[in-house]
This record gives structure tokens, C-alpha cells and sequence, in this order.
């Protein structure tokens, strides 16, 4: 057995090393001709920033799609003079508005150059539709449909459930607008959270019809008579102005060789995003010069270590993941900069502070530049409020400066299925938390307390020191109040428009680097390959690591509206253990 095991291990290791020579020697920079088109696509989640991996891509078919990399290609083919056109290829896709204007932007900026861009969809809907409109020609399959029938905010409430489950929430809010316990004490939107939605669906729906109207060429009453009669075939929608042509996708190929000036016998040069990937950055003229520090805190934010994401789990933002490499980036000599990329809707309190704490250590050394995504509210606001420039999207979701806290109490629930359950208590709070008694006066005034504290000596304060205003204007404005980008901009809660690239040159600026001289980008933490996760040596152990994956590969297999149900009676668990919450009021979803 003893020899068997060791031939079975020297085989892996065979096997592992020629597949890294392999690797190594067969993923050079590809030959890309003279007047190339590069097809990217835009499908499914787009995670901010996911580590890539060549061996994982090339040998286990793993998925290194993000954000982060989308750019990078549309940046490095603006600068490449090979060049000459993008075909965009949109199919379904996950992000929210704040991402999508991200995409809408760097897209603009590809055709500053004169280069075109052209979009091919078979169908899609509002947000599909939205990202094509920033490209120079729009086409959709001839049998396609465009789904761009307005928007709507789809909201979850779970009192009538748990109060069949014989399970009351017990919970304290501040902040006329941090809502969140509703979603476990009410059957319905209260007046506080219909305004707040509403608000945020005019100005989207507003900034969607402008858009269309501007690119298309239409009136604003235009687009929406348009919107009200959808949704529209491609023909429908080719009539209406709404695309170029409905074609299929290989004569949109044939409109590329026209558009560039190709011979009727010569074949379109195409570049594979994957194989445009191994192009170097230093290769075009980028990526050179001085370094600044990419740190993403992705997902709801929590202690411990982040979570990247995999097929069956989410991202999350671990405060020691994130606090570490604030400090390793803080003490980088050769950082002169760092940019801090918030796609949050929040977490706990304590979780919070920690990264807020260590971003404040690290704009005393050095700029710290926060690019908010799709969200960066409440604790995702909180880590964000002291940097020395914030930078949002008109879209982002942001603001909901508030906390609640509370517990679940399940007598009825234990009462139903028969469990007595009894508590043997030394000292006089020691039963706060009991899940099966609701708080009584004592208790209740000392969590309550608790909470006015944070919000009050920590919260509120930090906000108006980092944002440079006082503490009843930012209590003003606070409230657990969700704010768009545009609306927070508007208030002084963020500094300018724009992404991921523009908090870079925000950042470079800031570090006074000359303009004219370009930037490496230097992620933090170093990304681990799947050989190191596989080997271990990531700050989780194997059986936690496995038990996660378990978990999530469970919820991956249930329909989306029982997924958001668990992720919000998740919450409720973690509250039974007293942790106050800076979190999003609602889990709002545009679509």
C-alpha cells in the first residue's frame, strides 16, 4: 500500500509538472495580424476581480471572467495598433447598473481612437440593450427580441412566513430609513421604503431613456412610447431605430470587413479573448511606471478571511484578508498609491471598523482612493468614508449610513414542533440573547444603547471627518437613506463619476506622478493559483473550506427567490450572537 501511495503521488507530480512546462512554454503572446477584430463577450456574473489562472483555465476549463479583466483587454486593444475594431458579443449578463456603466464607459473611450465597435445579441433585455448602446452599430438576430420594457425593484418580505413558522423578530433600527427588519417583521413595503425606491427607479429609468435617446438619436417620449409597446422583435425594433440591422452574426462579420476595408476574398482576422489575455500589457506601451495597489472588497463584509468565489459560492470581504493587504500596501515602499475597490452592501459592524481603521493608517503614508461598483453602502460606505477620493458611478447604489440589530425569537416555532427549551442563567443579562424571549425593558435599553453608540460616537462621525462636514448634516442625510451615485454626489458623499479607471488616474494624480507616465497596477493580496489552493496554505482549513463549498453548492441548486430567503435568514442567525448590522436595508435587485 505504502509503495502504491508513493507511485500515485510521484505520478500526480508527474503530471503537475509537465502540465506547468506546458503551460509555461505554450502560452506566449499570440500572433495577432495587422486590422484584427477582438471578440469580447459579456455574459453571466461579472465578479470585480477574479485571480487568473493560466494552468486552471487551460487544463480544468475554470472561468477567469471579471470586471477587471474585461477592462484590461478593451484598454489594451485601444492602445494596440493591431488592432481595429471590437465585436461585442452580449448575451445575459448578472451586473448591476453601476458595472454596466463601467463597461458603457471603457467602450466609449475604445472608439476616442476611431476604432469601431460593433454589438451582436440573439436577444436581451434592459440591460443588454443598455450596453449596446454605447457601441457604433447595434445588430440582433433576426429572430431575436429586445426585452426593454421598463425597470423594475423587486423586494423580498418574510413576516408572513415566519410568522407561520411561529418566529418573531425582535430587532432595534436607527435611521428613519434603515428599513432592513422589515424584510422580517412586515408582509409589505413600509411609506420609508416605497420613497427610497421609488427615488432610485426615476433617476435610473430617467438616465436609461436619456441614453437610449442621445445614442439613438430619439426624443426622450420617443423611448419611452417605445418601452411601452415592447417588447419588440428585431425587425420591430430595426423599424423603430432602436438597432442598425437584424442579422445573424456572420453577416455582422461580413459588415466588420466592409468597415475595414478588407477584400471580398479575405478572411476577418479574429482575435479569441482568451488568446488576447496572454497580450502583455507592457507589450502595447501599458503597465509601466510607477505601482499602485488594486485591493477588492467584494461581497458582504464579515471577519476572517475574504472569499474569491468559485462555481458554487459567492465573493466576500474578510476583514483580515482586506486589513492585510491595506497594510502590506501601506508599507510597500514601492506603492505609491493604493485604490480600494468597495462592491459591498455592507456587514457587520466590528468587521467594518477594522478595515475602516486600517484605511485611515494607510492615507497617513499614502493616497487611498476608494472605486465604488454596483454597491458600497452602509458598512461598505463605512470603509470608504475616510479615503482620501471616492469615486462612484451615477448608478452605484450607495450611502445607507444606519445600523439595526436584533434577534430572532422562536418559542412559537419551538412550541409547533414540541422542544421545550430552558436556560440556566448567572448574571443579570446573561439571557439577552435567549432566542426563546423577546428582550425585556433592562435589556432591551442596554442594546439599544449599544447601538446608539456605535451609530452616534462611531458612525455618524467618522463619516462627517472623512467627508469634511459636521455631524448633523451627515445625520441629515444619513438616516439609512440609499442613495444613487448621482444623488450622493449631490449630497457630498462622493467625490466624482466614474470607475475602476478612474480612480486609478485619480490615485496617480494624487501620488504626483507625472500624466504622461503610465502605471502598474499591482493586485493585493497576491493572487494564490488553483495549485496553491489545491495544496493548501490559504488561510482556511480543508474541512472549512470544504463545508463552505458544500453549502453553496447546495443554494446554487435552488431557484434564485429561495437562495435570497436563506441568505436573509442567514442574517437572522448570525444576529442571535448580538453583532449589529451595517447593512443595505434591502436586497434590491433593478432589472
Amino acid at each position: 500500500m505504502w509503495v502504491a501511495g508513493l507511485l500515485v503521488v510521484l505520478g500526480l507530480m508527474v503530471v503537475i509538472g509537465v502540465a506547468l512546462l506546458f503551460a509555461s512554454f505554450g502560452d506566449g503572446e499570440p500572433d495577432i495580424r495587422d486590422n484584427s477584430v477582438l471578440l469580447l463577450k459579456v455574459a453571466g456574473a461579472f465578479p470585480d476581480y477574479v485571480p487568473e489562472d493560466p494552468f486552471a483555465s487551460r487544463f480544468l476549463g475554470r472561468d477567469d471572467q471579471s470586471l477587471t479583466r474585461l477592462l484590461s483587454e478593451i484598454r489594451k486593444a485601444k492602445a494596440d495598433k493591431r488592432v481595429g475594431a471590437i465585436l461585442l458579443e452580449i448575451d445575459m449578463t448578472m451586473i448591476g447598473w453601476g458595472k454596466a456603466d463601467e463597461i458603457r464607459d471603457a467602450i466609449t473611450d475604445f472608439r476616442s481612437t476611431g476604432k469601431p465597435v460593433y454589438a451582436h445579441m440573439e436577444y436581451g433585455t434592459n440591460k443588454e440593450y443598455y450596453l449596446a448602446t454605447a457601441c457604433d452599430r447595434i445588430y440582433v438576430a433576426p429572430i431575436g427580441d429586445l426585452f426593454i420594457v421598463g425597470l423594475a425593484a423587486d423586494v423580498m418580505s418574510l413576516g408572513g412566513s415566519l410568522d407561520k413558522l411561529g418566529v418573531k423578530a425582535d430587532f432595534y433600527q436607527i435611521g428613519k430609513y434603515k428599513t432592513a427588519p422589515e424584510q422580517y417583521t412586515r408582509k409589505e413595503m413600509s411609506e420609508a421604503s416605497r420613497e427610497v425606491i421609488n427615488s432610485i427607479l426615476d433617476e435610473f429609468f430617467a438616465r436609461y431613456v436619456n441614453t437610449i435617446a442621445a445614442t439613438r438619436k430619439k426624443s426622450a417620449e420617443d423611448v419611452r412610447a417605445l418601452i411601452d409597446n415592447a417588447p419588440l422583435g428585431a425587425w420591430e425594433a430595426k423599424a423603430a431605430g432602436l438597432i442598425d440591422d437584424a442579422k445573424y452574426r456572420d453577416e455582422v462579420e461580413d459588415e466588420l470587413k466592409k468597415r475595414l476595408g478588407y477584400k471580398d476574398a479575405d478572411k476577418l482576422r479574429k482575435v479569441k479573448q482568451s488568446d488576447y489575455a496572454r497580450v502583455r500589457p507592457e507589450s502595447v506601451g501599458l503597465g509601466e511606471g510607477e505601482r499602485i495597489a488594486l485591493i477588492f472588497a467584494s461581497g458582504p463584509i464579515a471577519g476572517g478571511a475574504s472569499n474569491d468565489g468559485s462555481a458554487f459560492s459567492s465573493q466576500s470581504t474578510g476583514a483580515d484578508t482586506v486589513v492585510k493587504a491595506l497594510n502590506d500596501a501601506r508599507d510597500d515602499k514601492n506603492i505609491k498609491a493604493i485604490v480600494l475597490r468597495v462592491d459591498s452592501p455592507g456587514g457587520t459592524s466590528y468587521a467594518s471598523d477594522v478595515i475602516w481603521h486600517a484605511v485611515e493608517r494607510a492615507k497617513a503614508q499614502k493616497p487611498v482612493v476608494v472605486s465604488m461598483g454596483d454597491v458600497a453602502a452602509s458598512g461598505g460606505y463605512y470603509i470608504s468614508a475616510t479615503a482620501s477620493k471616492i469615486v462612484a458611478g451615477p448608478s452605484t447604489i450607495t450611502g445607507s449610513i444606519g445600523v439595526y440589530a436584533g434577534k430572532p425569537v422562536i418559542k412559537g416555532f419551538y412550541d409547533w414542533i414540541g422542544v421545550n427549551n430552558e436556560y440556566v442563567l448567572r448574571g443579570k443579562q446573561a439571557g439577552m440573547f435567549r432566542e426563546t424571549e423577546p428582550f425585556n425593558a433592562d435589556e432591551r435599553a442596554k442594546f439599544e444603547g449599544m447601538m446608539k453608540s456605535f451609530y452616534y460616537d462611531d458612525f455618524l462621525p467618522k463619516v462627517a471627518r472623512g467627508r469634511g462636514r459636521d455631524v448633523e448634516y451627515v445625520d441629515s442625510i444619513a438616516q439609512g437613506r440609499v442613495w444613487t451615485g448621482a444623488q450622493a454626489k449631490e449630497r457630498g458623499l462622493v467625490d466624482e463619476f466614474g470607475g475602476l479607471d478612474k480612480a486609478v488616474e485619480i490615485a496617480k494624480g494624487l501620488a504626483n506622478i507625472p500624466a504622461d507616465k503610465g502605471v502598474r497596477r499591482v493586485v493585493f493580496p497576491a493572487p494564490r493559483t488553483f495549485l496553491q489552493q489545491w495544496m493548501g496554505g490559504g488561510g482556511e482549513d480543508a474541512a472549512s473550506v470544504k463545508a463552505r463549498e458544500q453549502r453553496a453548492a447546495f443554494e446554487s441548486a435552488l431557484p434564485e427567490d429561495m437562495r435570497r430567503a436563506l441568505r436573509y435568514l442567514s442574517i437572522l442567525e448570525n444576529m442571535k450572537r448580538g453583532e449589529t448590522m451595517a447593512m443595505l436595508p434591502f436586497d434590491l435587485q433593478i432589472k
